[in-house]
């Protein structure tokens, strides 16, 4: 059955039933409140799961099918019913009382072995189940979303939704310090271990933050909530080196539940390539061939600690403290080979070697308040988060340069020294509020503010004759990004029998500023935006649903886009931000389709979106071959896209889901140079076999494509990859071991041709390569 909400599909099975009752003490016949209520199916899936209120009373909505219930407790025996039947002739299933006996013998554990499946589909919306993905085993979380349907994560960490790096990336559905000065690459400090699911939401609604074109993903941790301790723990051990444990844990008792995650890991994550570069200047042709090999040695360190107090069963209060730390070694070796007009002819090569130290603390602290009314669907929810982020970079570059025979150059040796340091301090208060109207309708209105300060102070020195240390004009300043968006939303909606439809519009006032306090160099921006958005949902029958939506968005230039210091790790390869970047916006239109099958389901998209003024970074050559890499405002895109995707069950032994994106791109970047435009046909896939042996054994195989695709400047070459899993229950079904292998043939590399004025560029490089690890994951009451 789908069940229209607020214009929103949600997508269930064919024909629904409850099963109601009541939990009691068995001496006293007092209520139990707070105890587990969990409905099995006979193959003992979880189905439906849910705690008591004060009244001991439970309430569950469960399709059509044969089920058992399992009531737990702590120090009380669990309660396992007979098989019954949910049908249309028998749609009420009551439990009049269901006693539990206080336990004698320590509670002896009663575990029933369930699956989630991997993908939940809906049209607005689609979950992934990632902690049953047996590929994430001993992985982060930036593997992680590279396993999503519609998702791609290249070798550097950076993240696209549908081939767009617009994507607004959140945790536990707000921002986070691990998507800050670094971007989503960030989430490669966090285990994948500690994730529980993951929500793409391809076109949000007002009620999310205007950011992100592509849409919005949203990465939720895990946090149980069962009676009693129960908990998880993970061993990892990986080549190349990848050594990790992790733990998550939970006790409740009565009103509190107490939660804590902890993860440590020691990556070693080494790192090859090469570039290929001609560039014209003047009457000569410049010509390098340039070499890297590094390594990046790092221990990370995440924890994350709170608790739940219930008021009752509709007021709930969580506070939670995050504290992550990274600490990374980085070497990096470079070698360049110059010559000119042609191979024959070399000048001189020169060794580059960068040496870093960087430590990456930042912490988050998380207030939030839940309370839901009598009626349903009534609820109001208060955040508060206060995030403090830190990065302190120390970098020491060595360069010699030599002779094509070998013979040191004295004049052209440089030593450099980096020192950078960044601040993050984050507030940010949210207010949402959900009012049913009528028998079908429902209003939702809220309230939004952030508040951002940034800080990078920045110096590049170079030694000198006499060997003092002395600052590079230019990149000796501190940089300050003060960012206040205030919002507020609402969106009204209803339905028909058939028919739900929403609207909705938000508002967002922006205040960015940005100040080179050395040079007293300010630019501040100050403006308002509309930001409309509506769903229309059509059901024809119970098992098919179309959905026709529409929203307005916004990528406005950060930190990083903004920021006018250069990297210095390569000496001919400079990136940088932009301090005259404009944002850019996008109106993205989406028509999407879900069929239900006996065995599987098929959610298949067609979207449109037109940008204007978009952000895309443009590589520029001086006449002595050193490029530059800043984003730029194009004049637009327009693009079109079809997705497909598909969870099947060929057997009952073996699952398959398949992923196909199509897209074309009209990119018009012919206000900075008259042939940056690019027209691209493009296209991604991904397919998941998940086969159960039997007895605790299963296996896993994936494969992804990423075809070649043409961007501004030139051309991203395609991609393939592999990745192979296995696991086998052991210690009683306690324990899960997994082995995986990713990216079986070593085949992931990044390779691109750049075209500009006066010069070409190839490029290949490897920044991840094949990974085995094995893992251990032991469970209790879980």
């Amino acid at each position: 059955m789908m069940v229209f909400s607020n214009g929103q599909l949600v997508a269930q099975q064919v024909g629904k039933g409850s099963i109601v009752g009541k939990v009691v003490e068995q001496s006293s016949s007092s209520a139990l409140n707070f105890a587990t209520v969990a409905v099995y199916d006979n193959q003992n899936n979880l189905v439906e799961g849910s705690i008591t209120d004060e009244n001991g009373a439970f309430n569950l909505s469960v399709p059509f099918g044969d089920y058992y219930l399992l009531v737990e407790f702590m120090g009380f025996e669990p309660y396992k019913s007979p098989i019954f039947s949910i049908s249309r002739e028998n749609p009420r299933h009551i439990f009049e009382n269901i006693l539990l006996s206080p336990s004698f013998d320590n509670l002896e554990e009663v575990i029933v072995q369930g699956e989630k499946p991997l993908m939940e589909l809906a049209l607005d919306k689609r979950v992934f189940n990632v902690g049953e993905d047996l590929a994430n085993a001993g992985r982060t979380t930036s593997d992680l979303l590279m396993n999503l349907p519609s998702v791609t994560v290249d070798t550097q960490g950076n993240v696209r939704l549908r081939g767009s790096d617009n994507v607004r990336i959140l945790v536990d559905g707000k921002p986070s310090g691990l998507v800050s000065f670094k971007g989503s690459r960030g989430l490669q400090q966090l285990p994948a271990s500690m994730v529980e699911r993951v929500e793409i939401i391809t076109n949000p609604s007002a009620r999310y933050e205007a950011e992100g074109m592509a849409g919005v993903i949203n990465i939720i941790l895990k946090k149980e909530n069962n009676s009693g301790f129960n908990g998880s723990f993970e061993v990892i051990a990986g080549t190349p080196t990848n050594l990790g444990l992790a733990a998550n844990l939970n006790y409740r008792h009565k009103k509190i539940n107490w939660f804590i995650n902890y993860g440590i890991a020691k990556r070693k994550v080494p790192r090859i390539g090469t570039l290929y570069q001609e560039a014209f200047g003047g009457d000569t042709l410049f010509i390098s061939d340039q070499s890297t090999e590094g390594v990046v040695n790092s221990i990370d360190n995440n924890v994350r600690a709170g608790l739940d107090y219930f008021f009752n069963e509709n007021s709930i209060l969580t506070g939670s403290y995050s504290l992550r730390r990274s600490d990374a070694h980085r070497i990096t070796d470079i070698r360049y080979d110059d010559f000119i007009f042609n191979m024959d002819n070399m000048q001189s090569y020169s060794l580059r070697r960068q040496d870093e130290t960087e430590k990456e603390p930042n912490s988050e602290i998380l207030l939030t308040y839940k309370r839901t009314f009598d009626q349903k669907g009534h609820e109001l929810t208060t955040v508060l988060t206060y995030l403090d982020y830190w990065e302190n970079s120390d970098q020491l570059f060595t360069e010699s340069t030599y002779s094509p025979e070998g013979v040191l150059i004295p004049s052209r040796s440089l030593v450099q020294t980096s020192i950078n340091d960044e601040f993050e301090k984050q507030y940010l208060f949210q207010i949402d509020y959900t009012k049913p109207i009528g028998n079908e309708g429902k209003l939702e209105t809220g309230i939004r503010s952030s508040f951002r300060d940034m800080e990078n102070d920045f110096i590049v020195e170079e030694q000198n004759e006499q060997g003092d240390f002395e600052p590079i004009p230019g990149l000796d300043n501190i940089f300050l990004y003060r960012e206040n968006i205030h919002a507020l939303y609402g969106i009204l909606g209803n339905k028909t029998k058939k028919l739900s439809y929403q609207g909705g519009l938000r508002t967002e006032w922006t205040d960015i500023k940005t100040t080179l306090v050395k040079t007293n160099e300010e630019n501040p921006r100050n403006y308002v935006n509309l930001f409309p958005s509506a769903h229309v949902t059509y059901n024809f029958t119970e098992e098919n649903g179309l959905q026709l939506s529409y929203s307005k968005r916004v990528r406005r230039p950060f930190y990083n886009d903004l920021s006018p210091f250069v990297t210095f790790s390569d000496a001919r390869n400079f990136f940088s931000g932009n301090p005259d970047l404009e944002p850019e916006f996008t109106d993205a239109f989406e028509l999407g389709h879900i069929k239900y099958f006996e065995k599987g389901t098929l959610f298949s998209t067609v979207f449109y979106r037109n940008t204007v003024d978009k952000i895309e970074r443009i590589r520029t050559v001086d006449n002595e071959g050193n490029a530059t890499t800043l984003p730029e405002n194009l004049n637009g895109e327009q693009s079109f896209g079809l997705e497909f995707t598909t969870d099947y069950v060929l057997f009952p032994w073996w699952k398959i889901d398949v992923n196909l994106n199509f897209f074309y791109a009209n990119i018009d970047g012919s206000n900075i140079q008259t042939d940056f435009t690019a027209t691209t046909y493009s296209w991604n896939a991904r397919q998941n076999s998940r086969f159960s042996f039997g007895n605790g054994i299963i296996a896993q195989v994936r494969a992804n494509y990423q075809a070649r695709q043409q961007i501004a400047q030139g051309v991203r070459k395609g991609i393939f990859f592999m990745d192979l899993s296995a696991s086998k229950d052991i210690l009683k079904k306690r324990g899960t071991l997994v082995l995986n292998i990713t990216d079986i043939f070593n085949s992931r590399w990044d390779r691109y041709i750049l075209e500009g004025e006066g010069f070409i560029t190839y490029g290949d490089f490897q920044n991840v390569r094949r990974q085995i690890n094995l893992s251990l994951n032991y469970r209790i009451k879980q």
